[in-house]
């Protein structure tokens, strides 16, 4: 009688999940996002938008769903359709050639980006050359190079670069960062050209974003506690990967960057107690709703939530959305 009934399931392991707080969306990418959507609200579709408006695949994808067709550069927009510049800003000379369509275009540069070009900009009119800690070729930097003439700023990516670095002739120093850099690694480039010019300012907290901070802050926490760490990002998002980096380096037996929980290979969980979870800062919170909720499926998990710090921080829209 009982020969089809199929025995009892299993039951879960127990594990524990750690969410970091904060993680996920920034003030600059839930600005930067809003500014399209809007776009698209005001203008109708296409809108067109230099760049992908933040690192996130997921992001992309949905504007691009609503109507956003995402380019390289300009000439690949026609002359009757809104652009928008993405979260990482653009060079000096990309909003010239705009105004020089008569294009409508919305700048959606993260505001703290905009702080850094303002002081490239004021360094470089007291006459002093700029060393620019960032990463080559990141759409941030290639923003930043671009608010100046060629030659006054030098870009210093590791402490070896901050040994090699050579004064151009008797010029006086100044230093910018990109924004989503690891605050360790910019603290140790920083002490080695502070080693080499003694002139150079303290560093100020403020010169990694607070996002950036506040997150690899959070991270350190869960690498101290856990036997793996997981990231929700994407891979060519800079602050995310540079979570990944941090949190093996607090102690995380693993950690790895995946784009959603359909990327996670379940061989990682593998005698593992306690699973840390977080987000880069172009992460929508629905991507760690999903990846927590898989968890849940295979396991029995304990979620809790780290304390940390809270962020009440806002950009305004562009005038031009809001009239």
């Amino acid at each position: 009688m009982n020969a089809h009934v199929p025995p009892p399931a299993a039951p879960l392991r127990p594990i524990s999940v750690r969410l970091a707080t904060p993680r996920g969306f920034c003030a600059g990418v839930d600005r930067a996002i809003q500014i399209v959507e809007r776009a698209i609200e005001k203008f109708g579709a296409p809108v067109y938008v230099r760049h992908e408006i933040v690192h996130n695949r997921h992001v992309v994808e949905r504007l691009k769903a609503m109507g956003a067709v995402f380019v390289k550069e300009l000439d690949e927009c026609p002359d009757d359709r809104p652009v928008v510049f993405s979260a990482h800003g653009v060079p000096k000379s990309v909003p010239a050639t705009a105004r020089a369509r008569e294009l409508v275009f919305l700048d959606a540069t993260c505001p703290l980006v905009s702080k850094v070009h303002v002081e490239a900009e004021r360094h470089h009119a007291a006459g002093k050359h700029i060393i620019l800690i960032g990463h080559a070729g990141h759409p941030e930097v290639v923003g930043t190079l671009g608010q100046l003439p060629q030659g006054a700023i030098s870009l210093v990516e590791t402490e070896a670069d901050a040994e090699s670095f050579e004064r151009p002739g008797d010029a006086s120093l100044a230093y910018a960062t990109q924004t989503t850099l690891s605050v360790d690694d910019t603290a140790g480039i920083l002490k080695v050209l502070k080693r080499r010019f003694p002139e150079l300012p303290d560093p100020h907290k403020e010169d990694i974003c607070y996002a950036t901070t506040n997150r690899q802050d959070a991270v350190k926490a869960l690498g101290e506690g856990c036997e793996l760490v997981l990231v929700v990002g994407s891979k060519n998002s800079s602050n995310s990967v540079r979570l990944v980096e941090v949190a093996m380096r607090a102690g995380a037996g693993a950690a790895y960057l995946v784009d959603d929980a359909s990327q996670v290979d379940w061989t990682w969980f593998d005698g593992v107690q306690t699973v840390g979870v977080t987000a880069g800062a172009s992460a929508p919170e629905p991507l760690i709703e999903g990846l927590v909720d898989a968890i849940r499926a295979r396991f029995d998990a304990t979620v809790t939530e780290d304390g940390g710090a809270r962020e009440t921080v806002t950009f305004k829209l562009p005038r031009l959305l809001t009239a």
